[in-house]
């Protein structure tokens, strides 16, 4: 039962992440509002999010078992580096995706570390990460 859910959360993921990377490259004036305004060229950037995002669902579905955890650590690490740009959305005010009140976009901010473990449970990368911090205990010492 726990494969085939951790199966079916994989797959959900692969076509999150391909859903999410053609709509960067379909609707980009929703995903300006998450670019920071700090950071120039947003719409390269939300160009070349797309794209990753595109490789990184195509990971998720098609890297074989031995490989899948680091690609569900890839996958954890880009919703922790767009992180920022939900929490920029949040403080400039900007609306998008519906996302049009402070209500809206403080709760994406707490779907995020979701969307982090989703990552890491489907992929199966718990395991890498326990003998990772194995190890960096035993060399503390």
């Amino acid at each position: 039962m726990t494969e085939i859910a951790r199966t079916t959360a994989r797959i959900a993921l692969g076509v999150f992440l391909l859903v999410a990377g053609v709509a960067h490259l379909v609707i980009p004036d929703e995903f300006r509002a998450q670019v920071p305004p700090f950071l120039p060229a947003p719409g390269a950037i939300v160009f070349v999010s797309g794209l990753v995002e595109l490789v990184a669902g195509g990971a998720v579905l098609l890297t074989p078992v031995r490989r899948r955890p680091w690609v569900g650590l890839a996958v954890a690490a880009l919703f922790v580096v767009v992180f920022p740009g939900n929490v920029s959305q949040y403080v400039t005010g900007s609306a998008a995706f519906g996302l049009d009140t402070d209500g809206a976009r403080g709760l994406r901010l707490l779907f995020q570390p979701v969307l982090v473990a989703w990552a890491v449970w489907a992929c199966g990368t718990w395991p890498l990460l326990r003998r990772s911090a194995r190890r960096t205990r035993l060399s503390a010492r």
